[in-house]
């Protein structure tokens, strides 16, 4: 039995003039459990409107043939006994069409009694490619949805905020058809359009620094095109997340338009905040605030519009895009008392605004080279503007102010990132290399204890290489880089301009039935942030001050990860281990200077975090429910140049699908999954929820309820200095018992054929400012 390596499905565009002619559709026919080839399978080739052109049997390597008097649309219907039919609609197909790698699901088998059904996917070295059953497609209103359906390993839904989080709050790397797009785009996605989807749950060194990425290889209109949707709005509080799009073509060219807005308005918004402070002379003080409710405000904008031309040897992208973000108030006030004195207490104030304006324009450019070669270009422009404003103030009931901090943050990046990769496929084997610059300079003004000009320029440059090959039943990756890192800051004398060097060894090794292991290791190079170099003072309160640190220095990583698949009728289970080690990681640190406490950044010791996690699915059962478990442990421990810390969190996630005809319920819990680094542990979400969705043709109406077992919503932080201390609970009332309306509406016109991918985007979204907040 042959397996061989996805490859997109290419269809040729006849040049303009050509006369009618004769086509050929070949391809290769799967198992969807393993990939193996499937022998016998009945593969018949129509016209949109069910006229029979040919047909075809795969023979023992799973391959067919069909001929056609001439071109025309399309459709290609394959059986085989005990296997689920499918269905592709080819769309307008003017020359020769090879189709690789078509998975083809078992039918409904007997499990236990209970009748299941299995969904079609394969794992590759790097990459699971998922196609989505007829069922799942129409159970799914959007991008998003569909992978609520998929139930994805170590991906989980954000229902309320319609994005996709990876373990410890993260969010994963879209992309469509390869480039690089926001969670919007997503969601403006019409699951007819999907043709199946490309989950990197661990990318190589050409996707930068993502956690995972998922892209979506979708159907382009040739003429025509589509009208989306999409709308999110609380019952119970202002809280709303909508958005519309549209797109059309026209012949080789598309036109594509969106518009997205995201709102949060809360009243019943505090923080109950505990702190000790150890001072030079011995002495300490701790003092809590207690909360009372106050006012957050926030506003996001997306407005995305391109142009893209593509024909069988090149792809052009044009992309502009503008994103706004407004936050009038993000406001905290209450009471601070000692401890040991309660009747010694004042009162505070915390009240932050700030706004961001980031336009970005992209341009994209790939050439398909004779002989399976491929050159992709990139360059990337961004100018980001924010304004930062707080007011920290404490005084007496009726009395005069004790302490008042204010300060204003002007902060002004521009930004250019170009990229060059080329690749070949050398049979079942690959090789690609690529080259990256990025420059960024910025131009920050700091109000608060004095006004400061900082001038900033920071340089990357990376070249890879990387090589993809197979022995038998083991897949293997290697790949290495080389990088120059260069940081200056006017005025300073603190810089640096260092090389690296990056290596990553992928090996997948199939075992005997349906299950892989797979291990990844490898070793990186990390630059600190420009917001953390500043060499710039920030008031926090009466006590603290926040300081950059200009003499920060890249520092090495290295990152292994094992992980076991295992795929059988109904059943996926998914268990995976990982190693994290940085040497001289860029964590906090505190210290006294005069009467004050000054956090700051350094390069400290180490960092390190083992953890690990299963994740079992079963379904669907009786293409009914789905059931998701998950659960596992994180342990971190942090090497500081003068502290050491330890911290252990279990983690659970639930999650049960049940569909019937046009109606969906969606439930589950999550439990927090922390983060700790450095002296802080940033805590995560307790979550539950409950959606019931009803859905007509391209119609869909959602209800559902947020937290609705609990009267209040928590996420707690803790950081352990020995300087200054403290335990933080932030509030947000109207988030619990949230009663939650959605409505998703699509139309679509003009006839589909396979679009080229693009294969690497890169943006800029790190704004270079350090924050003054607590």
């Amino acid at each position: 039995m042959r397996r061989m390596f996805m490859v997109a499905v290419t269809i040729a565009c006849a040049a303009f003039g050509a006369v009618a002619q004769g086509v050929v559709v070949s391809g290769f026919v799967g198992k969807a459990d393993g990939g193996a080839a499937l022998e016998y399978a009945g593969v018949v080739l129509s016209t949109a409107d069910s006229v029979f052109v040919g047909g075809s049997v795969t023979d023992a390597d799973g391959r067919f043939r069909i001929e056609a008097k001439e071109a025309g649309d399309f459709v290609l219907s394959l059986s085989c006994v005990g296997f689920e039919s499918r269905r592709l609609n080819l769309g307008r197909t003017l020359a020769d069409t090879v189709i690789a790698d078509i998975l083809m699901a078992e039918a409904a088998v007997e499990l236990a009694n209970v009748t299941v059904s299995a969904s079609a996917s394969t794992d590759r070295l790097d990459r699971r490619l998922v196609y989505p059953t007829e069922s799942q497609l129409k159970a799914a209103t959007n991008g998003i949805d569909l992978i609520t359906q998929l139930m994805l390993p170590k991906i989980s839904v954000d229902l309320l905020n319609n994005v996709l989080k990876l373990p410890g709050g993260g969010e994963p790397q879209y992309r469509i058809n390869g480039a690089k797009v926001e969670s919007q785009d997503i969601i403006a996605l019409r699951p007819a359009d999907i043709i199946r989807i490309e989950y990197h749950d661990n990318p190589g060194l050409r996707y930068g620094n993502a956690e995972a990425v998922l892209d979506y290889i979708v159907r382009r209109p040739e003429t025509g095109g589509s009208l989306n949707l999409s709308l999110q709005d609380a019952l119970t509080a202002v809280l709303g997340n909508n958005n519309a799009s549209g797109r059309i073509n026209h012949k080789r060219s598309e036109f594509s338009l969106f518009y997205g807005i995201s709102q949060r308005d809360f009243y019943r918004m505090w923080r109950d905040n505990t702190e000790t402070f150890r001072f030079a002379d011995g002495s300490t003080l701790t003092r809590r605030e207690a909360g009372e409710p106050d006012h957050g405000q926030m506003i996001w904008q997306n407005l995305n519009a391109g142009y893209s031309y593509m024909n069988t040897a090149r792809m052009l992208n044009i992309s502009f895009r503008m994103y706004t973000n407004n936050t009038p108030h993000f406001d905290y006030h209450g009471t601070l008392y000692n401890i040991e004195h309660p009747e010694d207490r004042v009162l505070m104030t915390d009240r932050s605004a700030n706004s961001t304006l980031r336009p970005a324009l992209d341009l994209y450019y790939q050439e398909n080279l004779p002989r399976n070669q491929t050159l992709v270009l990139n360059l990337v422009g961004t100018y980001n503007a924010t304004d930062s404003r707080r007011n920290y103030t404490e005084s007496r009931p009726g009395g005069p102010l004790l302490t008042d901090v204010g300060s204003d943050v002007q902060g002004l990046k521009r930004s250019i990132i170009g990229e060059a990769i080329y690749e070949k496929k050398l049979g079942a084997n690959a090789i690609s290399v690529g080259i990256k610059h990025i420059h960024a300079e910025t131009d920050n003004r700091y109000d608060g204890i004095s006004r400061v000009q900082s001038e900033m320029t920071q340089q990357e440059s990376s070249a890879y290489a990387e090589y993809k090959g197979k022995l038998g039943k083991l897949n293997y990756s290697l790949a290495g880089a080389l990088l120059r890192s260069a940081f200056a800051q006017q005025g300073i004398a603190d810089r640096y301009d260092k090389y690296s060097v990056q290596a990553r060894l992928v090996l997948q090794y199939a075992l005997p039935g349906s299950s892989s292991l797979r291990l990844i290791t490898g070793t990186g190079s990390n630059m600190p942030s420009l917001s953390d170099l500043s060499a710039v003072d920030q008031a926090v309160d009466s006590i603290q001050i926040r300081r950059g640190n200009p003499q920060l220095k890249p520092f090495f990583s290295y990152r292994s990860n094992l992980d076991y698949n295992l795929r059988t009728g109904a059943l996926n289970l998914n268990l995976w281990a990982i190693y994290e080690y940085q040497h001289r990681a860029i964590m906090e640190e505190k210290f006294i200077e005069n009467d004050k406490i000054v956090q700051t950044w350094n390069n400290q010791k180490n960092f390190q975090r083992l953890a690990t996690r299963l994740s079992i699915r079963l379904g669907p059962i009786a293409k009914l429910l789905n059931i998701e478990a998950s659960g596992g442990i994180n342990h971190y421990i942090s090497n500081g140049n003068s502290y050491r810390h330890t911290y252990t969190n279990p983690f659970t996630n639930i999650t049960l699908i049940a569909t019937y005809r046009k109606m969906s319920l969606i439930t589950g819990l999550e439990t927090s999954w922390d983060r700790f680094m450095g002296e802080t542990m940033s805590g995560g979400e307790n979550i539950h929820f409950m959606m019931i969705q009803y859905k007509h043709k391209d119609l869909a109406l959602a209800v559902g309820m947020f937290n609705p077992f609990v009267d209040n919503y928590r996420q707690r932080s803790e950081n352990r200095s020995r300087y200054a201390s403290y335990l933080r609970s932030n509030y947000i009332n109207e988030s619990s018992r949230l009663l939650n309306l959605r409505l998703n509406w699509s139309f679509a016109f003009g006839r589909k054929v396979d679009a080229a991918s693009k294969r690497i985007s890169n943006t800029d979204e790190d704004a270079g400012v350090m924050s003054t907040g607590k």
